[in-house]
């Protein structure tokens, strides 16, 4: 378990105080927790896994008091704990950096509480996470509201969004092909069709990011390692300094390729590109790409005085391991401006 201060539920988060020179981090589950939580086991497509499910794969990663049944949630609930724990080292972090607590908020929460992204939200935060986990079966969408929201908070000069769609796993009726996938990332604990991101789709739509994530692409490794390869990064386009000291970020086994639906470069940039594990067969990899988008930079432009990143949202999690380079790039985004 994961040693920290005192831990709070069901309170009310206490604006935070502009101070010119720090970030105010927020953080936004776009999913329902228990449309999440409650969905049918016996389904075997575009669900969570289990904790049981979680501990039996990873055995014997699991196997102490404090994962038991006695102690943990052991159903989907559980697995989806483990994704908050898993961000507390970059909270911990980033408040270190910037002197501010890092709040946590969920589109519906574990008590059905629903929190649309709003004025009221955004108003003390600079830094806006939004992590897109949300499987494509529960419908959630952002309404036009919300991207109204969205749009206002990145008008004010200094702010920044950091979308984190995570992947898109057999999109295709191929079964065949979705098996293909399926091998390619090598994870039992996902299965042959797994779709993320209503939400942040329809987020990037209303607000003119043209970026589409798809597949679920397994990062190649150092030869003779388990080290994820370095990232092929676009240092000459990345003037803000986000990739300073960073040559990598932390394996996962199905990372989202954020294909650009727009040819114009001028807004949008791609920062860094990941390669692929070659010696396992995909769709993607078939049609002749070697690497995929795994960094993107929208810079200011108009009326939109922030910054818009895409990343996925992984990379803020220590679920799948980290390293320095890691810890370089999350203290950039709270320290660059």
């Amino acid at each position: 378990m994961v040693a920290n201060s005192p831990r709070t539920y069901n309170q009310i988060n206490q604006p935070r105080k502009y101070v010119a020179g720090r970030k105010r981090f927020s953080i936004y589950w776009t999913w329902s927790y228990p449309w999440e939580a409650n969905r049918d086991v016996a389904e075997l497509d575009n669900r969570f896994s289990t904790m049981t499910e979680v501990r039996r794969v990873a055995w014997p990663r699991y196997e102490k008091p404090e994962w038991s049944e006695r102690a943990f949630l052991q159903g989907i609930a559980g697995t989806l704990e483990l994704f908050h724990l898993s961000i507390l080292r970059f909270q911990n972090m980033v408040s270190e950096a910037t002197g501010y607590p890092v709040p946590v908020y969920q589109r519906i929460d574990q008590a059905g509480q629903r929190l649309p992204l709003n004025d009221q939200m955004l108003s003390d935060t600079d830094t806006l996470l939004v992590f897109g986990l949300d499987h494509m079966t529960t419908e959630q969408e952002a309404s036009a509201d919300e991207i109204e929201a969205v749009r206002n908070f990145l008008k004010r000069e200094g702010t920044c969004l950091v979308i984190g769609p995570h992947h898109d796993v057999g999109a295709s009726a191929d079964l065949q092909e979705r098996d293909q996938e399926y091998a390619h990332h090598g994870d039992p604990l996902v299965p042959r069709q797994q779709r993320f991101g209503t939400y942040t789709r329809t987020l990037m739509k209303g607000l003119g990011v043209p970026v589409e994530n798809r597949w679920g692409l397994r990062p190649a490794v150092v030869p003779g390692t388990r080290q994820i390869a370095p990232l092929t990064a676009m240092r000459d386009l990345d003037t803000r300094g986000w990739l300073t000291g960073v040559t990598t970020f932390n394996f996962h086994p199905h990372l989202p390729h954020y294909a650009l639906t727009s040819e114009n470069e001028k807004s949008i940039q791609v920062l860094a590109r990941q390669p692929i594990d070659l010696s396992r067969p995909h769709p993607f990899t078939a049609a002749g790409n070697r690497e995929f988008n795994a960094f993107l930079w929208m810079p200011p432009n108009g009326p939109r005085g922030g910054d818009i990143l895409l990343v996925d949202l992984t990379i803020f999690t220590t679920l799948f391991g980290g390293t320095d380079s890691l810890d370089s790039f999350w203290k950039n985004l709270a320290t660059k401006a």
